[in-house]
């Protein structure tokens, strides 16, 4: 199944950040939903660990019997990996132990609200996107 990706529906930098994604999304087979929709409360509530996650969680095979998690800087240097290309220079990022990879990624996480964004980040997605997108 294909990889999902759960980012926080309340944040317009998180919004404008799937879009960034979309943007760069060769295989075209990722999806989202945002962690407060019925799909992120369905994966959260079986990961109690992920119970104070509020920013980004990558999901491989989400509702399967192999299903994996990954959150913070893992989960970021999981989409790099998915995107390829050029995005594959940000996977030098394992190289950065993860506790260090984990306070860069909690300082961006932590004020990631007051991070301007592009206005037209909330926007609906574009219909030829939509049906990539859970809960919404």
């Amino acid at each position: 199944m294909s990889p999902l990706l759960l980012y926080d529906g309340t944040c317009g930098f998180c919004a404008a950040s799937v879009q960034l994604v979309l943007r760069h999304d060769r295989r075209g087979t990722l999806r989202f939903a945002p962690l407060q929709g019925v799909t992120g409360q369905r994966i959260l509530a079986r990961h109690p660990d992920l119970a104070s996650v509020d920013s980004v969680v990558w999901v491989d095979d989400p509702d399967g019997p192999a299903e994996r998690v990954a959150t913070r800087s893992t989960a970021a240097l999981r989409v790099a990996r998915y995107l390829g290309g050029s995005w594959h220079l940000m996977r030098l990022g394992w190289v950065v132990p993860r506790p260090l990879r984990d306070a860069m990624y909690d300082l961006i996480a932590r004020h990631r609200h007051r991070i301007p964004f592009q206005a037209d980040a909330c926007a609906l997605p574009a219909p030829e996107v939509r049906g990539r997108f859970l809960d919404g």
